[in-house]
C-alpha cells in the first residue's frame, strides 16, 4: 500500500482545525476530524477523496464501502451518501483531500492525451474505492505543498491538479472517472438526469421528462439510474427532499412541518414517516443528536 506519511504531515500542517478547510486553490478542500463522528447525509457532488490518516464509512443506500489511509473514493455523479469517521484522535486525526471533479475539464485532458473511450459502458454504482498507487499519492502530495507558497500555486495548481487525475485515471482504480469524461456514455447521461432531478425536486414529475433531459428511453433511464445511484429516479426525488429538509431545520431556518412543505411534501405525517424511515428518528429527535454531537452537515465523505 502507497505510504501517506508525508502527505498527511502537508495536510495536518494547512488544516489546523477540524471541519471541511476552503483553500487557496479552487476546487481543493481539506478535511480533518481530531473524533469519530455520527454517521452524516448529504449529497456528495463528484470528486476525488483520498484519505491520508484515520478511516472513514460511507453508505449509499444498502452498499457499505470503508476506506482507509492510501485508498480512494471517486464519486462520479451527484450521489446521496451517508458517511461516518471511524478511526480518529486528536493525535492522530482523520485528514482527507477532496478534489473536485469537472467532466469537461476530464474529457478536454484524456482526449489531449489520446485516452480512448472505455470499450464498454459503465454498468455499475456512481462511485467506487480503490487504492492509490504511489505516484497517485505523491501527485497529491505535491498538490497540498503548493498552499505553502500561494503565487506559486496560482499557476501551478492547475497543472498539478491534471497531473493527479491523469495519474490516477491511468492506474485503473477509477473507472467512473474516464466514462464521465465522454459527453454519449451512460454514466453522463445519468448525470444528466440527476441534474434534471435536483433541479426540480420540490415538485411532482413524469419519468418521461427525466428520461428526455437524460436523451433515454424511460425504461432503460430506470434501469441504469438504479444501477448507478441504488435508488429509482422517485426515490432520488424523495432523498433529496429529507436531506435538504433536515439541512434546514438543523440550520433553525424552518420547524418540521415548514421544512416539509418547502421542500414539495403535502403531508407533515407523511413526511416524519419518510424521514424516520431514512434517518433513523423523527426530525426534532435527529436532529437534536446531530446538534448535541457537534456534526457538520458538509463533512460526510
Amino acid at each position: 500500500m502507497a505510504d501517506t506519511t508525508e502527505l498527511a504531515a502537508v495536510m495536518r500542517r494547512h488544516a489546523p482545525a477540524e471541519g471541511m478547510l476552503d483553500t487557496a486553490i479552487d476546487g481543493i478542500n481539506l478535511i480533518r476530524s481530531d473524533t469519530p463522528t455520527q454517521p452524516i447525509h448529504v449529497v456528495h457532488v463528484p470528486a476525488l477523496c483520498i484519505i491520508a490518516q484515520g478511516s472513514k464509512t460511507v453508505r449509499l443506500q444498502g452498499d457499505t464501502f470503508t476506506y482507509a489511509p492510501g485508498q480512494q473514493l471517486s464519486v462520479a455523479v451527484d450521489l446521496p451518501l451517508s458517511g461516518e469517521i471511524i478511526e480518529a484522535t486528536s493525535d492522530h486525526p482523520y485528514l482527507c483531500l477532496k478534489v473536485d471533479l469537472d467532466p469537461l475539464m476530464l474529457a478536454a485532458m484524456l482526449k489531449e492525451a489520446g485516452v480512448a473511450k472505455p470499450s464498454s459502458d459503465h454498468s455499475g454504482r456512481g462511485l467506487a474505492i480503490g487504492l492509490c498507487e504511489q505516484d497517485v499519492i505523491d501527485a497529491a502530495t505535491r498538490l497540498v505543498k503548493l498552499l505553502d507558497t500561494p503565487a506559486t500555486a496560482k499557476i501551478l495548481a492547475p497543472l498539478a491538479i491534471r497531473e493527479l487525475l491523469y495519474r490516477l485515471i491511468l492506474s485503473g482504480h477509477a473507472e467512473g472517472l474516464r466514462h464521465i469524461a465522454f459527453a454519449d456514455s451512460r454514466l453522463r447521461r445519468i448525470g444528466l438526469a440527476i441534474n434534471w432531478i435536483t433541479r426540480n425536486f420540490r415538485e411532482p414529475f413524469a419519468i418521461s421528462s427525466v428520461a428526455a433531459a437524460a436523451g433515454m428511453s424511460p425504461s432503460s433511464l430506470h434501469a441504469h439510474f438504479k444501477a448507478v445511484t441504488a435508488l429509482t429516479p422517485l426515490q432520488y426525488q424523495k432523498r433529496l427532499r429529507l436531506q435538504e429538509a433536515q439541512r434546514l431545520i438543523y440550520a433553525g431556518t424552518m420547524d418540521a412541518a415548514s421544512a416539509a412543505f418547502h421542500t414539495g411534501y403535502d403531508s407533515p405525517s407523511q413526511f416524519s414517516r419518510d424521514y424516520r424511515r431514512v434517518f433513523g428518528a423523527p426530525p426534532i429527535r435527529d436532529v437534536t443528536r446531530l446538534r448535541q454531537s457537534g456534526a457538520d452537515l458538509e463533512v460526510a465523505v
